[in-house]
């Protein structure tokens, strides 16, 4: 594998792109922690396994953001790689090809490649962090960072969210338990020390000084939880742990049962607490692509290969109830 180091070098950040992600961080940060009335918003395919339609879609969220912004701060979801219960297509940045070829670094230009035209086209984007290393590679263009389902209760990829330079969402464990991550929450806010490498690829010990923008994320489980009754019941939870912190809400996943069609209904629902003066919910997570559902090959472009998402029309229909709202 190449080094990020030279990664970097051959697909540099640009100075202003630079300058624009330290800037939407701090705007959701600023989100998480009611300093900012807006909702975010993060939007995007299951997880990107062709980078020519996510520029596409990128190219099509980026007038319809500018036009919610006095609402919403829209991130878009660019997701690199699949978690797996058992295995499973693991994701664009271990096979690119589609094939079983795992040409890993072809995988890690064309994700860097995308990002920097992402943030070159001004939207910040988001990601989950899965493999611990490969997020030397990238970090740099990436404005909201998640730990996933998965590995919420991993002492790894809590250290990890404690070094992230962004806003990172926790999310609950895949059966709906929501207190392995307010664990989670307070060991990322921590600091600590864990063997890793540097993006010159040698092994060290890194420091890190904590994360004070980490934030739940509620997904669902063995049932949905984002209605009154489930939020309200975080809220309570987790003030008794002394836990002031943001909740976003994946209106996908368990939240939806993976049905695409039922994230409306989701959104709705914290619009709704929203309304009432829940002001702990602060985002919410929706699945959308180009083409909405979902198919086993690529064969239809601009179609997820892995969760169904929405279509284009219904997310621009969803945006703009939400900033009507």
């Amino acid at each position: 594998m190449l080094r990020p180091s030279r990664l970097e070098e051959e697909i540099p950040i640009a100075p202003e792109s630079a300058t624009a992600i330290r800037d939407y961080r701090r705007q959701i940060s600023d989100i998480v922690h009611g300093r900012d009335p807006r909702l975010l918003v993060i939007v995007g395919p299951c997880s990107i396994h062709d980078p020519v339609s996510a520029r596409e879609y990128c190219e099509k969220l980026v007038p319809v953001a500018k036009s919610v912004s006095q609402s919403a701060l829209v991130v878009m979801r660019v997701y690199f790689e699949k978690p797996r219960t058992t295995v499973g297509w693991k994701g664009y940045l271990n096979d690119p090809g589609l094939d079983g070829s795992f040409e890993v670094n072809a995988g890690l230009r064309g994700a860097r490649r995308l990002l920097a035209d992402v943030a070159g086209m001004g939207m910040p984007a988001a990601s989950e962090f899965l493999d611990t290393t490969f997020g030397q590679y990238y970090s740099d263009l990436i404005s909201w960072g998640a730990i996933g389902a998965r590995t919420v209760e991993s002492q790894v990829h809590r250290q990890l969210a404690s070094g992230l330079s962004m806003p990172v969402g926790i999310k609950n464990r895949t059966d709906g338990n929501v207190e392995v991550a307010f664990d989670a929450l307070v060991a990322a806010r921590g600091s600590h020390h864990f063997p890793s490498l540097t993006k010159e690829g040698e092994p060290a010990l890194l420091e890190t000084t904590g994360n004070e923008d980490v934030h739940l994320v509620l997904r669902g489980g063995s049932r949905p939880n984002y209605d009154e009754t489930a939020v309200g019941a975080v809220v309570s939870a987790s003030a008794a742990r002394g836990l002031d912190t943001g909740i976003v809400v994946d209106c996908s996943h368990g939240n939806s049962g993976k049905d695409p069609d039922r994230q409306a209904d989701c959104l709705e629902s914290v619009l709704a607490q929203r309304r009432s003066g829940q002001e702990r919910l602060v985002g919410v997570m929706l699945e959308s692509h180009l083409v909405a559902g979902r198919q086993d090959e690529a064969i239809t472009y601009g179609q997820s290969i892995t969760d169904a998402c929405l279509g284009w029309d219904e997310t621009v229909r969803l945006l703009e109830i939400l900033a009507a709202q």
